[in-house]
């Protein structure tokens, strides 16, 4: 029999012809060498002085970075920007998760930059606890405010701070000031947390409610309303009105429970929509009185040397810690000495004059 000519299978694949290369060799060289380029001190202070956003930022992640080579670099940036910084209104925001804090500071945002400001927002994401990760969404629902040319939105991984907010934090308000932004609105995580850090190195500190949530029973408690110079009720619209007015007439009645305030002013209550944008303009209005008072009387002067007494200590204690947990006497004792601890073979008030012993006596 004839031999049979050999076909090739069905499934044969033939030999395909290699696409183009559609990313230059050279390019990608350049972008690699163009990253590597870091900046010195002085080109950093240069541009923020200037105005340039991305100086600011690379400023900013120096200030926010952990290895310990940025440290100088950005106490360097820090201490040529602060004679060009103090020159802003500090405004912390705070309120429980899903009472519209994003969506307010978009609008109050939008509104005092139709007025002319340079508004900077610092917004704080939380950090998870098993991950460490953040999702950092703040500019993703400030998508109007973000395309504005005088705004600028930072936000930060709160990490393991309390509430998120730290030396990192205030010192990036010096950062923003220098670079010529006059309102600087910080956003805190909002869990209970971190008010009394932001309440440190702001000017004006309002507390965002909702109505309807059960808040208007907190109104009686001491703490978070104590350090508010204002309340606003969001969410004040459509069938949500009524239940708002209530909720103002209710805070209303629980501030005057409280004692008088150092800076002799007293606290307002007021309501909003963030979506149709009532009550924003009012909002500015108080914190313009209030910044007229405080300024008036030099509470506000007093205020802020105050906190900067304030930031000096918690850097030092800061400063400390991580000192003593970098020791290398204490890296090698600390795992036995927990141990110990966990055993009930010494008590953790024993173990840590122990360890505090060993670190000082190096």
């Amino acid at each position: 029999m004839p031999n049979k000519k050999s076909h090739p299978s069905a499934l044969h694949e033939k030999a395909g012809i290699s696409p183009p290369e559609m990313i230059s060799s050279d390019s990608v060289k350049n972008i690699q060498q163009f990253r590597k380029l870091q900046p010195s001190s002085a080109e950093l202070v240069e541009g923020i002085l200037a105005g340039n956003i991305t100086a600011l930022s690379r400023a900013i992640t120096l200030v926010e970075s952990t290895n310990v080579s940025h440290l100088a670099k950005a106490n360097e940036v820090i201490n040529a920007c602060l004679p060009h910084a103090n020159k802003s209104v500090r405004i912390g925001i705070t309120g429980v998760p899903g009472v519209g804090k994003s969506t307010f500071i978009e609008a109050f945002g939008k509104y005092l930059t139709g007025l002319g400001k340079k508004v900077a927002v610092l917004a704080v994401d939380p950090s998870s606890t098993i991950s460490h990760g953040s999702i950092l969404g703040d500019k993703t629902r400030m998508e109007e405010l973000v395309k504005d040319k005088n705004a600028y939105i930072r936000p930060s991984a709160s990490g393991e701070t309390l509430g998120g907010v730290a030396r990192k934090t205030r010192e990036t308000i010096t950062l923003c000031e220098a670079c010529g932004f006059d309102t600087i609105i910080i956003e805190t995580v909002g869990v209970g947390q971190s008010e009394t850090a932001v309440h440190s190195m702001v000017d004006f500190f309002l507390l965002l409610k909702i109505s309807g949530a059960g808040d208007e029973l907190q109104g009686i408690k001491r703490g978070i309303m104590e350090m508010a110079d204002a309340i606003v009720i969001n969410k004040a619209d459509g069938d949500n009105i009524k239940k708002a007015q209530f909720a103002k007439v209710e805070f209303n009645r629980a501030l005057h429970l409280f004692p008088a305030k150092k800076s002799g002013w007293t606290p307002t209550t007021s309501s909003c929509s963030a979506i149709t944008h009532e009550g924003i303009p009012e909002v500015w209005k108080t914190i313009e009185q209030f910044l007229e008072l405080t300024k008036g009387n030099n509470y506000l002067f007093e205020k802020r040397k105050e906190q900067n007494q304030y930031w000096m200590l918690e850097t030092i204690n800061e400063q400390l810690k991580l000192n003593f947990y970098n020791h290398v006497q204490i890296q090698k004792l600390l795992d036995s000495t927990k141990k110990a601890v966990q055993n009930d073979e010494i008590s953790p008030f024993a173990a840590a004059s122990l360890l505090l012993k060993t670190y000082f006596k190096d």
